[in-house]
């Protein structure tokens, strides 16, 4: 960044500065926590001051920066809004005044700069990952390019620009999802079509249970397992293998249109998560009994309704009610066959899903959009920063 604007500790332009305020008994006090990547700051509540273990803690005062010292790679920094301006944190927040050098609005983006998230890694000590932590002293060492207030204040103009598509796009993905989970709805439960059992309606099969035997032998297959699936979605980068014979192969593996499902789990939001496979591993690939598999019945059903059906049965929650245990909920092989399933003739069945996904494809749509200008904003300050974007100047002066 030789060609960019000077690199300054940050110590140069900000200070630490932290207001302590004893926990008083009868007096409420407003709780803060820093989210992660620049993100701003969350309110987690109220308390009574006599109600916490803390003699004393931070207060919060609008335009400082406050940071989390704890898990500091995670970039929890942010810049406090005028809404929690008097709000409280403990001392693993330490807080800062910026010099007349920097703006709020400018360092509001900064703090939302991998760069910065980078160079707080690089700085946090400890032995034990997890309780790593960085010092006020260490962010302050930090050196980044500090360019003029008027090039500040041009920065923030086009971020915030860039920010508010962006809110645009991930309000109008809310609103078409709404729609979509509607006409879902209105599709999946219309009751002129005959009601029958799940297991009449599709083919289900529970995958088969991982053991340390099968973590070796000599035919070692990748299989998905639940924190693969996700809601309409699988996390391909971390696929496990083990040991499925060629006879467990055809029982367990995966075709194209298979839907998975999310058996069990300790999070009553993932019961019940639906994904559909479209072969983005070569075969064979299997599944284990953490996940069912949900597969079209020829002459009875089609594989694009299945998924349908299955992402209905999470949203409406059918898959949660049906779900057994306490601390752990588990839909379980017998319980999902007795599901009840409006199931109409293949061509209603291929016209619903027709219409529905014509519509998912303009969730996709919009949503790859949102994305797509999310990765641009994370690399335009770096640009604007080392001047390899430049930035016009208009005098609006007569």
């Amino acid at each position: 960044m030789s060609d960019g604007y000077p690199l300054r500790p940050l110590g140069e332009v900000m200070r630490l500065d932290i207001q302590r305020t004893p926990m008083k008994p009868a007096t409420t006090y407003r709780l803060a926590g820093v989210r992660n990547a620049g993100q701003g700051l969350v309110a987690k509540g109220e308390f009574d001051g006599g109600d916490t273990e803390y003699a004393a803690m931070n207060v919060l005062h609008v335009d400082q920066v406050v940071m989390r010292k704890l898990t500091a790679w995670e970039g929890p920094i942010t810049v406090v809004p005028a809404e929690f301006d008097g709000f409280v944190v403990s001392n693993e927040f330490p807080t800062f005044t910026l010099g007349p050098e920097l703006m709020p609005d400018w360092m509001r983006h900064v703090c939302r700069s991998p760069r910065l998230w980078a160079e707080m890694k690089n700085r946090v000590s400890g032995t034990v990952q997890r309780r790593k932590r960085l010092n006020p002293e260490q962010l302050l060492q930090i050196q980044l390019p500090i360019p003029p207030r008027e090039v500040q204040a041009r920065i923030v103009e086009m971020l915030d620009a860039v920010d508010d598509q962006i809110t645009a796009l991930d309000t109008e993905t809310d609103a078409l999802r709404e729609v979509l989970r509607h006409l879902r709805a209105d599709s999946i439960t219309d009751s002129s079509a005959d009601e029958v059992r799940a297991d009449e309606a599709f083919n289900i099969t529970m995958g088969r249970q991982r053991s340390p035997q099968r973590a070796t032998g000599p035919h070692m297959t990748p299989y998905l397992r639940s924190a693969n699936v996700g809601y309409g979605t699988l996390d391909l980068s971390d696929v496990l293998e083990m040991d499925f014979n060629p006879s467990e192969r055809e029982t367990f593996g995966l075709r194209y249109g298979d839907v998975l499902v999310s058996e069990g789990s300790a999070s009553e939001t993932a019961v019940g998560m639906p994904a559909m496979w479209r072969d983005e591993i070569p075969a064979p690939i299997c599944f284990q009994n953490t996940l069912l598999r949900y597969r079209a019945v020829e002459d009875v059903s089609i594989p694009a309704f299945v998924k349908h059906w299955c992402l209905w049965a999470y949203e409406s929650g059918k898959f949660h009610d049906v779900a057994g245990g306490t601390n752990i909920k588990h839909i379980g092989s017998k319980r999902a066959a007795r599901m009840l399933v409006r199931l109409p003739k293949i061509t209603d069945q291929e016209r619903i899903a027709a219409e529905l996904d014509a519509v998912s494809e303009v969730v996709a749509a919009t949503r790859a959009e949102a994305a797509c200008l999310r990765d641009t904003r994370s690399s335009l300050l770096a640009g604007l920063l080392n001047c390899t974007i430049e930035i016009e100047f208009v005098d609006l002066e007569v």
